[in-house]
């Protein structure tokens, strides 16, 4: 699994962003949100929230911005297990080193 696996839309009406700024800060820079994950580019605010653009063809509500992203959860199982795998190997590595040293 990559990061291509994860999949952006309305957590609500499943509407997708179609790449173009809908998104405005308090600042006044209007951008595609989901470029940035939701920071700023102008200000550097992170938006915890975002909400679905009805004039693009969205339902207006509001959500948290992570709730956008669905497939997050297999991705960060498949992060997990890669850490854990390689601090597995490392920890072996370790003991094997040990051990030579103790002889």
């Amino acid at each position: 699994m990559t990061s291509d696996s994860v999949e952006i839309y309305c957590p609500c009406c499943h509407w997708e962003p179609d790449g173009r700024a809908h998104w405005q800060c308090t600042c006044g820079y209007v951008w595609n949100s989901f470029e940035t994950a939701a920071v700023c580019p102008k200000c550097k605010f992170r938006w915890k929230i975002s909400q679905c653009p009805a004039a693009a063809g969205g339902c207006g509500v509001v959500s948290p911005h992570v709730d956008w992203y669905h497939g997050l959860d297999d991705l960060v199982e498949e992060l997990v297990e890669e850490v854990e795998h390689a601090e597995a190997a490392t920890h072996a590595h370790a003991a094997v080193s040990c051990a030579a040293n103790e002889s």
